[in-house]
């Protein structure tokens, strides 16, 4: 490999502990055969740490930045305002030029929240690409499976369609494909990108920019950037040879020493998460994470974190037997009879906290869970402003039954029709897996689901059925709103997916929308634990809706 000159930048918000990983990760880089130098925007960070990096090193520049904006982060996700993204687009653009003017060979942007593998470098230069990105996995919110931080089309959608109508089965079916595909060792061409991207002197001087193209409706610079170097005639290739660890959460620090303790290993680690369903026509979930390495490739830093509950402590519950776990709150009139008779299908046990209802929701759940073992619990005073409160009360309440599976679905939410037919067969294939994740579909009407960028749960993976494993230490997202219903470690266990989709039937009436949008303007006026754009879209009198396949 020749000689390159290379210019590694990063516009820099981060936390002081954070940032100490990324840094020492810059500096046990492989530079053979590279002249390599650095450049970051200090973004009022309230540490020196950019300065004491630059001591004593004539390749380090530090650039001041213009205004100052509050930048919002915590253990569930990162919100991005628009001012913040196309803040970053500036600075972005401006290590563009400073590439293009000073002659460097290749641009590479880091974002300061990555620990990079050593050979990244070289081994991105190795490929003569014009641009390309090492990919990375992340919870993007803790009760989601791992996924990348680059996709195919669109806003962030994970398989090619080719403009052609594809039923659900056939969207999970590439969905899977794509993420397989990504779990093994090589270089493919991909439609977005971003984060940890190597730009050579061709791609820059042919114009590209993370600029907002002002007729395009994607969030995020990236989209922009890579929307328009492909209209340029450049492609977007993804590298998965050496994956940096992806430190999102603060809480992820820990699992970071056990990524750079296993960078001694040749071999790429690869998410077991990606794996997924191979056969999404079939109502098996396929394991992930059984003690078999997937072929080239070792297991995760969090794998190791199962060896604390080994299957042997599930003698103490009951084994294929289910908990059917659910909060309600003056559910009378609205969801809770078909779901529950749905349920009742499939179940061996039932809890049901109450919070505080008003109405006849007890009696309802009694009368339709009879000949069921039922669990009824009924708080005084509603604490539903407080919802962290009354999922650990829920989970405490579950796992106290004993039942191997714990599945927590809401008073709106249901299986879709065969459910119930086929809970049982995926839970007695599913031995090696501790939790198993679904999508679930956003019900404007009986018969539509709503697609466009704010509601987009349908295209995610997450829990709602759980092992019970006794010991287990449950860490919760403690937060009033949007905690999650489960513990968010339970994505540190062996996963699987399945392509049963679930019904949110809870926007179908207008009154309930309607309802909904007072409560979260009430209870999160602010969108600080969810998105603000997305409450307010909820009176959207056109929303775009898609039919529902059955």
């Amino acid at each position: 490999m020749m000689n390159y000159r290379v210019l590694l930048a990063s516009p820099v918000k981060q936390q002081e502990e954070i940032l100490s990983e990324f840094l020492d990760s810059l500096t046990r880089l492989d530079k053979s055969q590279v002249e390599l130098n650095f450049i970051f925007i200090d973004d009022h960070n309230d540490h020196s740490l950019l300065s004491r990096f630059a001591l004593g090193q004539t390749n380090v520049r530090i650039l001041p930045a213009d205004t100052k904006s509050e930048y919002l982060c915590d253990e569930s996700t990162h919100y991005w305002r628009e001012e913040l993204i196309w803040k970053v687009a500036r600075y972005k653009d401006r290590f563009i030029k400073i590439a293009l003017d000073e002659g460097y060979d290749y641009l590479f942007l880091v974002d300061s929240d990555l620990s990079l593998d050593p050979k990244t470098l070289t081994h991105l230069l190795s490929l003569g690409k014009k641009i390309v990105s090492e990919v990375f996995w992340t919870k993007w919110k803790p009760e989601l499976i791992p996924l990348p931080q680059v996709w195919m089309e669109d806003q962030y959608t994970l398989y090619k369609s080719g403009r052609e109508p594809l039923s659900e089965v056939e969207i999970t079916q590439r969905t899977q494909e794509f993420l397989q595909m990504l779990s093994r060792p090589g270089t493919y061409k991909v439609g977005g990108l971003g984060a940890c991207t190597l730009i050579s002197q061709q791609a820059l001087s042919r114009g590209v920019s993370f600029s907002e193209i002002y007729n395009l409706g994607l969030t995020g610079e990236d989209r922009h950037f890579c929307v328009r170097a492909v209209a340029l005639g450049l492609e977007l290739y993804a590298d998965t040879h050496y994956p940096p660890f992806h430190i999102y959460r603060e809480s992820e620090l820990v699992k970071l020493q056990e990524y750079k303790g296993n960078l001694a290993c040749a071999k790429p680690q690869v998410p077991v998460e990606a794996f997924g369903c191979t056969n999404s026509t079939d109502s098996t979930c396929t394991t992930r994470a059984t003690g078999e390495k997937p072929i080239n490739s070792d297991l995760p830093p969090e794998q190791s974190l199962y060896n604390r509950f080994q299957l042997h402590t599930l003698q103490t519950v009951n084994p294929s037997k289910i908990t059917f776990s659910m909060l309600v709150h003056n559910e009378s009139g609205r969801h809770l009879e078909r779901v529950l008779k749905q349920a009742a299908e499939y179940i061996d046990h039932a809890v049901i906290l109450d919070d505080a209802s008003k109405d006849n929701t007890i009696e309802l759940c009694q009368e339709i869970l009879q000949g069921i073992p039922l669990t009824l619990h009924s708080n005084k005073e509603p604490l539903f402003h407080n919802e962290i409160l009354l999922r650990k009360q829920l989970w405490e309440i579950a796992v106290s039954t004993h039942s191997e599976w714990i599945i927590i679905l809401d008073a709106d939410e249901m299986f879709e029709d065969d459910g119930p037919k086929q809970i049982r067969e995926l839970l007695n294939h599913s031995s090696a897996v501790d939790y198993i994740s679904f999508r679930l579909f956003d019900l404007w009407t009986e018969n539509h689901y709503r697609d466009d960028l704010l509601w987009q749960a349908h295209k995610w993976y997450r829990p709602f059925i759980v092992r019970n494993i006794p010991d287990f230490q449950a860490k919760w997202q403690e937060t009033p709103q949007h905690c999650g219903r489960f513990p968010k470690n339970i994505t540190d266990l062996r996963g699987g997916t399945s392509p049963l989709r679930i019904k949110h039937l809870g926007w179908v009436r207008p009154q309930d929308r309607l309802a909904k949008y007072y409560r979260y303007k009430q209870l999160d006026p602010n969108g600080t634990y969810g998105n603000l754009e997305q409450y307010l879209s909820i009176l959207d009198p056109s929303p775009n809706l898609v039919l529902w396949e059955k």
